[in-house]
């Protein structure tokens, strides 16, 4: 048996309805709101804790927390019942989202967001499970309705963070959220089918796996360079908007940082859109259009420095990413149905790698060249990702 392959009980297409698809997003959601509460209330956590230069890492630990997860964790749902892997990785959130809450200094702080952002990767199970039950010729469309769930709570999450955080302070936020990250557990242990993969493939075996994966996939290595710089794009924007909102110029909190997550919002119809548009025509051009987008919001954020440059921004930015993963997404998954997790994995792991790299970096462009050269980094970023689709090197990654 090769390392990419396995067999599994194959999922009856009929086992994913519409409640049940619902149900999962909304499930993806909650997951992944936590790996972002902490980027609108970053300066309300940075005046808790003055003399602490750690505070400028809690973001970027909380994307390498993400990605190491995605890395060690995800390929075990090739491995065991995903239902019982769901449940257990909702509850320890919980706990770790306690740790945070918590935290008496900063760098406890960080190491909690580092081992929050590691359980939050149950939204990558979630994904590559919903694909698995559902039928070939919906399958782009069922992963656009549960992409649509994770980017209302990558969006919702720094609004309703952003509120918590002014009114009631930072730690309650993560007291909030781990109630909800119970409920979550209960909701996934009750409504999941159960599934079994039938391999003789060892933990260690799988995460070897992943190496011939990238060595022997194309498409994949595309997709994944692709989405780390769209992503790293993504993630620059919502690490900074905070910072850049408290200057003089707009003098604004984090309240209002987080109601841009409700004008991104904008961005949950161009998942499921877009999904239905690979379902037809294909995945290419979708992609393309994504990164055109993210390199227009970039420039209107550079060029457009207003709130409604910053509203318009944030609308082409949200819309153009979303629509780029759920067509990568697709793509990766069809590449090879029995090992859509160890996939998801090398394409997560890419991804998220490639946004905590962004976030730390734009911290740095941040206090050298400000807002324009955040502005400049991010449509660089998204530039690359263009690239990667059109140029004749594409062929060759």
């Amino acid at each position: 048996m090769s390392q990419a392959q396995s067999t599994e009980t194959p999922a009856a297409p009929l086992a994913l309805g519409r409640p049940l698809t619902l149900i999962m997003a909304a499930a993806t959601g909650v997951a992944v709101a936590n790996i972002y509460y902490n980027q609108p209330m970053l300066g309300v956590i940075e005046r808790d804790f003055p003399r602490s230069a750690a505070t400028a890492l809690i973001p970027t630990a909380t994307q390498l927390g993400y990605a190491l997860g995605l890395f060690l964790v995800t390929p075990l749902g090739d491995l065991m019942d995903r239902r019982r892997l769901i449940v257990g990785q909702f509850v320890i959130l919980a706990l770790a989202l306690i740790a945070a809450a918590a935290a008496p200094s900063a760098l406890i702080l960080v190491i909690a967001s580092f081992l929050l952002g590691a359980c939050a990767t149950v939204a990558q199970q979630i994904v590559p499970f919903a694909a698995s039950l559902s039928a070939p010729e919906k399958r782009g469309g069922t992963v656009g309705v549960v992409m649509a769930g994770l980017l209302c709570g990558i969006l919702f999450s720094r609004t309703l963070a952003g509120f918590v955080a002014t009114h009631a302070g930072w730690r309650q936020m993560f007291w909030l959220s781990s109630p909800l990250a119970l409920a979550a557990a209960g909701t996934m242990a009750v409504v999941l089918p159960r599934n079994h993969p039938h391999t003789g493939m060892r933990y260690g075996m799988a995460l070897r796996s992943l190496a011939h994966l990238w060595r022997t996939e194309p498409v994949l290595r595309a997709a994944t360079l692709t989405q780390a710089c769209l992503f790293g794009a993504f993630t620059v924007f919502w690490t900074i908007l905070a910072l850049h909102l408290q200057q003089s110029r707009f003098h604004m909190g984090a309240d209002v940082a987080g109601l841009f997550g409700v004008v991104g919002a904008v961005g949950v119809f161009a998942a499921p859109l877009a999904g239905r548009i690979v379902d037809r025509s294909g995945p290419r051009l979708v992609i393309g259009l994504g990164a055109i987008l993210t390199v227009l919001s970039w420039l209107i954020f550079g060029l457009w420095d207003t709130i409604p440059g910053l509203i318009l921004g944030v609308v082409l930015l949200d819309f153009g990413v979303q629509s780029a993963i759920v067509s990568n997404q697709h793509r990766v998954y069809a590449l090879h149905p029995q090992a859509r997790s160890r996939l998801n994995t090398v394409f997560m792991t890419g991804m998220f790698l490639g946004g905590s790299a962004a976030s730390a970096l734009a911290m740095t462009v941040w206090r050298f060249g400000g807002w324009s050269g955040v502005s400049a980094l991010g449509a660089i970023l998204a530039t690359v990702a263009l690239l990667i689709q059109f140029l004749p090197i594409r062929a060759k990654i």
